[in-house]
């Protein structure tokens, strides 16, 4: 008897929690296929603009190894820009030899993004929530493309040709 009291005592709160679980995961679903296609053009041009300025700012301003190097460079504008509300992009070692510890995958999003461009992928996403609000999480590839850089990272010219060093891992809001 009392444990047909407690069975039932319980049963609301594991209703309730089925209901919670079942509407968020119906909220991510809701998601709108064409945000999510706008936000992946938004990553893609963003890695563009990113990868370009720092083949620019290697071209024109790395010329000995005490320069400022153009991943530096990177990554001051990726604070900014994570400092002013517009997306989050952070660098992601995939040689295992991270130039900073703080560029190891952080989580198996990262690491699973890793393996699949190691393995040719050239864009990694996923849809995520965030703050209660969708976010698209992509990583990109980074590969050796300038002699320069391995005047910083001499470990890069085992590196096969084409192969990712790295990845561009980015958060982006669907909107």
């Amino acid at each position: 008897m009392m444990k047909r009291r407690m069975a039932w005592a319980v049963l609301p709160l594991v209703l309730v929690g089925m209901i919670v679980a079942q509407s968020r995961s119906a909220d991510k679903a809701k998601v709108d296929p064409a945000a999510v296609e706008r936000a992946r053009k938004q990553v893609k041009m963003l890695d563009d603009l990113y990868k370009t300025a720092v083949v620019l700012i290697t071209e024109h301003y790395v010329h000995e190894e005490d320069d400022v190097s153009a991943g530096s460079a990177a990554r001051l504008l990726f604070t900014a820009m994570k400092e002013k509300g517009w997306h989050e992009a952070r660098l992601i070692d995939a040689t295992g030899e991270p130039y900073e510890e703080k560029n190891s995958p952080a989580d198996e999003f990262e690491k699973n993004a890793i393996a699949q461009l190691k393995k040719g992928e050239t864009f990694v996403d996923q849809v995520i929530e965030k703050n209660g609000k969708p976010y698209l999480r992509a990583a990109t590839p980074v590969p050796v493309v300038m002699e320069k850089c391995v005047m910083c990272h001499a470990h890069y010219k085992n590196v096969g040709k084409g192969q990712p060093i790295g990845a561009v891992g980015y958060i982006v809001p669907i909107e």
